[in-house]
């Protein structure tokens, strides 16, 4: 059966997962420990990126001096020390957006610029990592958002239209990506607010992923897609 929403692909990290800040706050300790100034001024510009494109950034802010992957290594330890037990917090909304789209029979897929393994891995410890078709990660490719590149290859392997799909993103770089994909970005900011760029990109920006299931549930049964 046809459907005017093909499929809605969701964004990790500030979507999914609550997981931004706390990726900031290992960030600033260890910048804390070496004296590093200005970490969130550069963590900002790196939200929706990948490792290669925030290394870019981080080394273009502080210079090619910079110890970019002893501080990556000590970030890294802090963020898994607090999580490998836990797991991340899990964002308000994520489980009945879920389970209305899945209800809906209508395809789901993650595609985040975090490393494939790690989302993975994140995806399952919160046991969401079954309700996705296709989950993309930002190393299976070499241009980061906001390339449209990731949604491409994610709705070339759902076998979906991009113009017939969502991106639900939290980033200016996320927004900008889907936007640049033709598909119909939805954002939900997270650490960065809706700027007006991102609401001219955006079809609507929304506070939360239960707003979102009721924006897709209201278009979804009225099939107005226009």
């Amino acid at each position: 059966m046809d459907r005017q929403i093909q499929a809605v692909i969701f964004d990790m990290d500030g979507v999914i997962f609550d997981s931004e800040r706390l990726v900031l706050s290992c960030w600033e300790e260890v910048g804390l420990k070496y004296g590093f100034q200005g970490i969130q001024e550069v963590f900002l510009p790196c939200i929706g990126t990948n490792a290669v494109k925030t290394k870019e950034i981080v080394l273009d802010y502080y210079g090619s001096d910079f110890p970019y992957e002893e501080f990556k290594q000590e970030a890294s330890v802090l963020f898994h020390e607090r999580t490998d037990n836990i797991g991340l917090p899990v964002k308000k909304g994520v489980r009945e957006l879920l389970d209305y789209l899945k209800d809906c029979a209508i395809p789901t897929a993650v595609a985040s610029s975090t490393r494939q393994e790690a989302v993975a891995s994140e995806l399952k410890q919160a046991g969401l990592y079954d309700y996705f078709k296709v989950v993309m990660g930002g190393d299976q490719l070499k241009r980061s958002k906001p390339e449209p590149d990731i949604y491409l290859m994610t709705c070339d392997k759902m076998g979906v239209n991009p113009q017939l799909a969502y991106a639900i993103e939290d980033s200016h770089n996320g927004i900008r990506a889907s936007y640049s994909a033709g598909m119909r970005p939805i954002m939900v900011p997270d650490m960065l607010p809706a700027t007006e760029e991102m609401r001219e990109k955006s079809i609507v920006v929304l506070e939360n992923l239960l707003m979102v299931r009721d924006y897709l549930k209201g278009i979804h049964e009225q099939g107005d897609f226009t």
